[in-house]
């Protein structure tokens, strides 16, 4: 189920933002009114797991587009850290069943504290469904496999679409880069259907490395949070221990990791920041430890410069690259887990 669901995720993306694309716009205002948006002082992201993950590069995503402060907390923790909430505060919860406890009790905190609620769910009339003040569905269909694919790919999705919307509404964003934007989020089912095509090279390189016992993942911005993202997969399959961790934080204590032939997966899709993710993936060459690279087909060659191994993805704007870049690391994932035998 996980591998066919990986492979679903262009049509699940195409369903999830066409019925909010009107007029060559993101239109959410069926869910959030414009003037609701503009009142906004701050957004609250909170969920767990996976959907934590949207969460973080949600936040990046948000901020660069609508200049609205964001917090993304996990829901474990929400109802214990006394959140600075308001009327003017939206508290986004996200969540694929839409029955996570955890989730749940947050957005009954938040209600009992003044704030506007907004679920992203994928299942219709679920709880988090039921009591939030505002539902988007993700229409992500079906997921059986535990580890999420789909239903992350579809959730970024709509954080992509909500962070357009607020954007209008509040006027932070030049048309050129707004049609930018939203030009490429309608291009990522296809381009993902490119990604996939590519699949037997990814199984290729999971074969060299599934005996690893230890596997980091180093990113900057967006990318550190795709690496979240990445970590997860790969130990919630196959078992190995891995930890993600943002690039510059490598060398506070980390780089006594890594040792002769560990791996480290370097995601530099970042443009801004690709050099100085690849001068960390230089330190974990002088130990000795075995850089895999991901990035654009653009970066390629800096990247390739430094790197052993390089998975590449489409270019695409800086807000869609985690949309982008997941696929291989869900694959690799994948085919590391069928090699061990889990």
């Amino acid at each position: 189920y996980m591998l066919k669901e990986i492979m679903e995720q262009p049509d699940a993306v195409s369903r999830t933002i066409e019925p909010w694309i009107k007029e060559g716009r993101a239109d959410l205002s069926e869910v959030l009114s414009r003037d609701e948006v503009k009142n906004l002082s701050r957004f609250y992201i909170v969920a767990c797991g996976s959907s934590y993950h949207v969460g973080v590069v949600a936040k990046y995503n948000l901020e660069k587009l609508a200049r609205i402060p964001v917090e993304v907390v996990l829901a474990s923790e929400f109802r214990y850290c006394n959140p600075i909430i308001d009327k003017n505060t939206l508290v986004v919860c996200i969540s694929q069943s839409g029955e996570t406890a955890d989730t749940l009790e947050a957005v009954r905190e938040a209600k009992s504290l003044g704030a506007l609620t907004l679920a992203i769910v994928n299942v219709e009339g679920s709880s988090i469904a039921r009591e939030s003040d505002r539902v988007i569905l993700t229409k992500a269909g079906p997921e059986i496999a535990v580890a999420t694919t789909k239903a992350y790919s579809t959730q970024l999705a709509v954080t992509v679409l909500l962070a357009l919307y607020a954007a209008d509404c509040c006027g932070t964003l030049e048309k050129t880069e707004y049609d930018a934007v939203l030009n490429e989020l309608l291009a990522v089912p296809d381009k993902m259907k490119q990604i996939l095509s590519d699949k037997e090279n990814i199984q290729r390189i999971a074969y060299q490395h599934f005996d690893n016992e230890d596997i980091f993942f180093i990113g900057r911005n967006i990318d550190y949070a795709l690496s979240l993202e990445g970590s997860l997969k790969l130990k919630e399959i196959s078992y190995i221990h891995s930890e993600a961790y943002a690039a510059g934080e490598l060398k506070h204590g980390t780089i006594s990791l890594v040792v002769k032939d560990t791996l480290v997966i370097a995601v530099a899709s970042y443009g801004l920041l690709v050099d100085k993710t690849l001068s960390n993936a230089k330190e974990v060459q002088a130990r000795g430890g075995h850089i895999m690279g991901i990035t654009t087909e653009s970066l390629r060659e800096r990247v390739a410069a430094v790197t052993d191994e390089i998975l590449t993805i489409p270019d695409t704007h800086e807000v869609l690259l985690a949309s982008l870049a997941v696929l291989p690391l869900q694959l690799f994932a994948y085919y590391i887990a069928l090699y061990r035998g889990c």
